[in-house]
């Protein structure tokens, strides 16, 4: 039986450049595909600022010259096979040079609209033909435009299926009309209400939402928060509309990185078996290293973040002095974002030394260690699409306490003192105080239901939030794709 092809087209990767969590899906997912039946390959822009340890492996397989916004240039096609599967670089350092993979030497809009129709381009030169284009965000958003477009007249694209991911619909690429008419190349016949136009603007997000064959994004809730006014970003009209076509499929992470049996970044590693205990020995070692108090029995607080308001620091604003007032708690946060938060934090942090510990940076070992040490972790957000950082806390075994939206509500169970039942605490309403509460009654289980706190965190550590239950997902999208491709085609196409 022949394998199913499917093309992953992302602006950026793990491990060869991350921005955000698009890169975690476009480098960690397809590895975990079945291997027999689904052929899972990857193509991204060959970004000058791609480590060289990676650059110089990349083999040259072709390149040709095309013509783009009045410009003839070079494309280079490259080629890297990594953990099982092959990565695909497109080559145009006039696009692609500088020290970040956004912004300079060109706008994005100019940039990604050269990338998603190279990527079509490419696809004949590399010997192999998918059956599915899977695009990611608004920055490949055009793919599926283009192969609707001047595409459709090589036989080599005919009945080729397309899906689109969104990770945030916040960001949409969005220009002005005549801006993006000139560098897209595209037709006026495009910039209408039905296509690529939405508010007297050009959205390339919106292209690839009204031309793709099926749009997911990362967790069932937000699949349904978008098709609402408050969520939608101005495109819940277009989400309801195509709702039969949308699905959530909640992102994994990699349980073999994010894994405290063998983590070299904490003090004790641990297992299921000897969790609990080890978890005290890791907040010790951090509570040292930190400053804080030493105390094995304190209710330890962890925030991994981005200080933004998306993440819900205005309600933590609103009542961290509460929060740090409350008896034998305290507060670890680690992460950068709006000053207003950093300097917050840094505040509470002078106010309560032994208490709070305001760690104004990011690293990666440091993220590990807080996972491991903390007894809860806090995400209040606004709005989450999946969140990553509470399935690193369940897997470490500390309890994230959230607010119910997109992936946070998907994924973290609340406790239920009647039924035992739960992975950890969440709060509905975009509230202070309910916050508040909810951190003041998750500590007072802690400190007056030991057991039922001990069991859920070993409930939260068995939960399964790899990958491989996200491919699982995958490929049965992939496979509705597929049989709705052989009913399209004609006998003389099979």
């Amino acid at each position: 039986m022949e394998k199913i092809k499917v093309l992953f087209a992302a602006s950026e990767c793990v491990p060869f450049i991350k921005t955000g969590g698009l890169a975690d899906v476009a480098g960690s997912l397809p590895k975990y595909f079945n291997s027999e039946k689904y052929d899972v390959r990857v193509m991204m822009p060959k970004y000058t600022c791609i480590r060289n340890e990676y650059r110089e492996k990349m083999e040259y397989v072709t390149h040709f010259y095309t013509d783009f916004c009045s410009r003839n240039q070079y494309v280079g096609i490259f080629r890297l096979d990594l953990d099982g599967v092959r990565f695909y670089f497109l080559d145009s350092e006039f696009y692609f040079s500088g020290s970040w993979p956004y912004g300079s030497p060109c706008d994005d809009i100019e940039k990604f609209a050269f990338f998603s129709r190279m990527v079509l381009s490419a696809l004949p030169l590399i010997d192999w033909k998918p059956d599915i284009l899977h695009c990611h965000d608004w920055q490949t958003g055009l793919v599926p435009v283009y192969l609707n477009d001047s595409f459709q007249g090589n036989r080599f694209f005919h009945y080729m299926k397309t899906v689109i991911t969104i990770h945030n619909l916040k960001f949409q690429g969005v220009w002005d009309i005549p801006t993006v008419m000139e560098k897209t190349g595209l037709s006026p016949y495009y910039f209408t209400p039905d296509k690529l136009e939405a508010y007297n603007a050009g959205n390339m997000l919106k292209g690839g939402l009204v031309y793709a064959d099926r749009i997911t994004t990362v967790s069932d809730t937000y699949a349904k928060e978008i098709q609402t006014p408050f969520y939608g970003e101005g495109l819940d009209g277009l989400m309801r509309a195509r709702a039969d076509k949308l699905v959530g499929i909640v992102n994994g992470i990699d349980t073999t990185f994010y894994n405290p049996g063998n983590d070299k970044d904490i003090a004790a590693p641990y297992g299921i078996g000897d969790a609990l205990e080890k978890k005290k020995q890791n907040k010790l070692a951090l509570q040292k290293e930190l400053g804080l108090k030493q105390d094995p029995d304190a209710f330890v607080l962890g925030v991994v973040s981005r200080l933004t308001d998306q993440k819900g620091f205005d309600l933590v604003d609103c009542v961290m002095n509460q929060i740090c007032s409350l008896p034998n708690i305290q507060f670890v946060i680690l992460g950068t974002g709006e000053k207003r938060y950093e300097n917050m934090f840094r505040y509470y942090a002078s106010l309560y030394p032994d208490r709070v510990s305001a760690q104004i940076y990011y690293s990666e070992a440091m993220s590990h260690r807080i996972y491991a040490s903390t007894d809860a972790f806090l995400m209040p957000s606004l709005f989450e699409p999946c969140g990553l950082s509470q399935l690193m806390a369940l897997r470490y075994g500390s309890l994230p306490i959230v607010r119910e939206t997109g992936g946070l509500k998907d994924t973290v169970e609340p406790y239920n003192e009647f039924t035992k039942e739960g992975t950890g605490f969440s709060f509905a309403n975009y509230n202070a105080h309910e916050m508040l509460a909810i951190i003041t009654y998750a500590k007072h289980i802690y400190e007056e239901n030991r057991k039922d706190w001990d069991d859920m965190v070993i409930r939260a550590m068995k939960q399964d939030f790899s990958w491989e239950a996200s491919a699982r997902k995958y490929e049965a999208l992939y496979d509705e794709l597929m049989e709705e491709k052989l009913i399209e085609q004609t006998p003389a196409d099979i």
